[in-house]
């Protein structure tokens, strides 16, 4: 686990210190880590990898508007998207299913979805940065930082293309299980989708491992 740090060291917005402390010293193809979905009740969760160029001196500016994919709108995820993918050296997006959640466990499930990020690469990276959390089947060099996608560039990269993967996933299947409004909570535990799973039961989206206690609870009483 990464260590506690100040929050009033977060930047206002994510910079390449960290890569640029890396690519000084020889690391040329640093990849950012980040996932989406941790918290969600239903449907995968998907990591991505992203290597920014180290000899790009417009990067910042190519890449202005990225965020941690929580602070960012849904439109400007969007748009920086396809921004982060023609920037980029290289970049993986992939997930775990949620029946791989069930029989792992969130812990193990989460660092599997980061090794299937750094095996998609083209090339395997020569350091990796990655949001709070560490790898350490992973025999690569690492750093994890708490609040990473905030403070580091090729992290917050990451964080949008996972989030926009599995947002634009979670979209599709709502024509498939209608009744859970995943296009709106995107598998999250909103007061509709907790309703829903009231009225009809849990889908093959679902995470049992996460829902079964709430067949339990007062909600559902």
């Amino acid at each position: 686990m990464a260590k506690r740090f100040d929050p009033e060291l977060i930047p206002p917005y994510p910079t390449l210190d960290f890569e640029k402390a890396q690519w000084q010293q020889g690391c040329q193809t640093v990849a950012g880590l980040d996932e989406a979905g941790r918290g969600a009740l239903a449907g995968p969760l998907y990591a991505a990898a992203v290597v920014l160029p180290f000899d790009d001196p417009d990067l910042e500016k190519e890449l202005l508007g990225v965020r941690d994919s929580k602070q960012m709108t849904p439109f400007a995820r969007e748009k920086m998207a396809p921004i982060i993918r023609s920037v980029a050296v290289d970049f993986a997006v992939v997930f775990v299913e949620a029946v791989e959640i069930d029989s792992l466990g969130m812990a193990k499930a989460g660092r599997l979805v980061f090794q299937r990020a750094i095996s998609a690469l083209k090339q395997p990276p020569t350091y990796l940065l990655i949001d709070y959390f560490k790898l350490p089947e992973v025999k690569i060099s690492q750093t994890s930082l708490v609040k990473g996608d905030q403070r580091c560039l090729s992290i917050a990269c990451a964080s949008v293309l996972a989030k926009q993967a599995r947002d634009l996933y979670m979209l599709e299947v709502s024509a498939e299980y209608p009744g859970y409004h995943f296009a709106e909570n995107k598998g999250y535990g909103s007061p509709e989708h907790l309703r829903a799973i009231d009225k009809l039961g849990l889908c093959p989206m679902h995470r049992h491992s996460f829902c079964d206690h709430l067949l339990q609870g007062r909600l559902f009483d």
